[in-house]
């Protein structure tokens, strides 16, 4: 099982090599890793190469370390989207085989902040919807979603019928989400999400907030989308542009 010579650094090898031992299962999911000593035994290699490639593959969310119980491979993600793609999580669940549901936890309408009136280029004596929900996949709860909406986009505020915050702006108005502008960054451990997604004290989330716009460009809609970063992974395409 030990490393063989090529012209590429060790550590980079042995991140290949731990990842396919992963995808041909000699390390299933969510199992725990040889000890360092052992695994650098066993692929032939310094515990310096072993450390430096297992930071990387925790980088990457191949591994967890967890402090004093060890190393385990993560699952993978269940959902993957591109985030160059406007999808609500309605249809990122569905598109993954698993049937969406919603857990509405609250819903008021309140003054908005300086952050809103800046937001929305509103006045500050317009009231803003303020609605909090519970995304699931097939019961589990995957995503914790703060939403607000000026309510004059929805005046007969939210039907329950319609998961999809989307829809709720179609079925009533005639602002169709067009494009949104979007900021995305990992967490840890949060004391009030983390609980409510049945997070383990390990399990890190992203965080995606969104300025969704119309096609008049007319803000719409904020939202702050709390996903599980085991259940969800998001990638972009890069396209280069020449001078």
């Amino acid at each position: 099982m030990s490393i063989k010579s090529d012209n590429r650094h060790l550590y980079l090898q042995v991140i290949d090599r731990i990842k396919q031992d992963i995808e041909t299962g000699v390390y299933k999911e969510k199992q725990k890793l040889p000890s360092e000593f052992e695994l650098s035994k066993q692929l032939g290699v310094s515990r310096a190469t072993l450390r430096e490639a297992l930071r990387i593959l925790e980088e990457e969310n191949v591994i967890i370390r967890r402090h004093g119980v060890g190393t385990f491979v993560n699952a993978k993600p269940m959902f993957t989207s591109g985030i160059e793609q406007l999808s609500s999580v309605t249809d990122m669940i569905k598109q993954a085989g698993r049937k969406p549901g919603t857990i509405f936890l609250s819903s008021s309408v309140q003054s908005p902040t300086e952050e809103d009136v800046r937001r929305f280029q509103c006045s500050p004596s317009e009231e803003i919807l303020l609605v909090e929900r519970v995304r699931t996949a097939d019961g589990e709860p995957v995503v914790y979603c703060v939403d607000k909406i000026p309510c004059k986009y929805l005046p007969k505020g939210i039907s329950y019928e319609h998961e999809s915050l989307f829809e709720n702006l179609q079925s009533q108005t005639n602002h169709d989400i067009a494009y949104a502008v979007a900021h995305i960054e990992p967490v840890g451990y949060h004391e009030k999400v983390s609980p409510t997604l049945q997070c383990d004290p390990e399990t890190a989330l992203l965080v995606l907030k969104q300025m969704h716009f119309d096609k008049n460009d007319e803000p719409i809609l904020y939202s702050i989308n709390y996903f599980k970063s085991d259940k969800f992974s998001f990638h972009v395409l890069r396209k280069r542009v020449h001078f």
